[in-house]
């Protein structure tokens, strides 16, 4: 081939637990792709082991910390005529895994792109919650910053889609209780643990009863499927409520963020003061979110 022929990039799903939900198209691509990008090329070998296929292609690291720095070398491969197999450990490249910018760099070079669907932690989890799918947003993981965090959970405390994030197990306890502050102790909630593997686990409950139960620890892949905020529900920071109106869910939220600022060593009355500006509330509701908030943790 030359460069008026490029190969193709494959966006290949590979399974999230067992070897078995690879798809046969899969097994043919590992083992006829010229290049193979691969998050771990440990994990691509083994998998390609449990298939039954050797790859006859080279295998190349493409991890977080060097998915920029591969991007051209990839790109000349295709352009050379090469077909390019891009996989992550588990589940779809791209999607809270690396991949999105070998395919827009692709895409930009016009290089064809296709896809090799297949397994997903995010409709996996959706499937078995129980919870509304029609309609439903990927949040991927939380923000490791407390600060951060309430303030992402604030913004969307008042969401009325489904929503879906992934944790690690090392956090769950901690993130499912400041989904409860943010939310409300009875939002509804599924903790799904280990999807497909030999342990699998789906744990229902309120936001409350889910965070009691991982206090006591947990292990594996973790993905929360969590609930939209109830019809009726007025809309909260960053939905287009008015100034002096929120929601009780959203003010548990503001009171989670002006929180998490005070622990950081802000003042109260600038930290409510700086959450008040951020989502452009007066400062009064802000307030009185907190003094609810106080008043709900005195009463227990």
């Amino acid at each position: 081939m030359n460069d008026s022929d490029p190969g193709t990039l494959i966006v290949a799903a590979t399974p999230i637990g067992r070897p078995q939900d690879a798809s046969p198209r899969l097994a043919s691509a590992l083992a006829g792709a010229a290049v193979i990008a691969a998050e771990d090329t440990r994990r691509v070998r083994r998998l390609a082991a449990a298939l039954g296929v050797e790859p006859a292609g080279r295998i190349v690291s493409y991890y977080d910390a060097v998915e920029q720095s591969k991007v051209p070398g990839l790109l000349a491969a295709l352009r050379a005529g090469d077909d390019v197999l891009l996989v992550t450990d588990a589940g779809m490249p791209g999607v809270s895994d690396p991949g999105y910018r070998l395919v827009a760099a692709a895409a930009a070079a016009g290089v064809r792109v296709t896809v090799l669907p297949g397994p997903s932690a995010v409709t996996a989890a959706l499937a078995v919650s129980g919870l509304p799918s029609d309609r439903f947003c990927f949040e991927g993981f939380p923000p490791r910053r407390a600060g951060d965090r309430a303030r992402r959970f604030a913004e969307l405390a008042a969401e009325r889609r489904t929503l879906v994030f992934f944790e690690s197990p090392r956090r769950l306890a901690a993130t499912l209780a400041e989904l409860a502050a943010a939310f409300g102790q009875d939002r509804q909630g599924v903790v799904c643990r280990e999807l497909t593997k030999t342990h699998e686990e789906t744990r229902r409950g309120t936001l409350g009863e889910l965070a009691d139960w991982a206090a006591g620890g947990t292990l594996g892949e973790v993905t929360l499927v969590i609930a939209g905020a109830p019809a009726g529900t007025g809309a909260g920071p960053g939905h287009g409520g008015a100034a002096g109106e929120v929601s009780p869910d959203a003010a548990a939220g503001l009171a989670a963020e002006v929180a998490a600022r005070e622990a950081a060593g802000t003042p109260r009355k600038q930290a409510i003061a700086a959450v008040a500006r951020e989502h452009g509330l007066q400062k009064r509701v802000v307030y009185d979110a907190v003094l609810a908030a106080r008043q709900q943790l005195g009463s227990r």
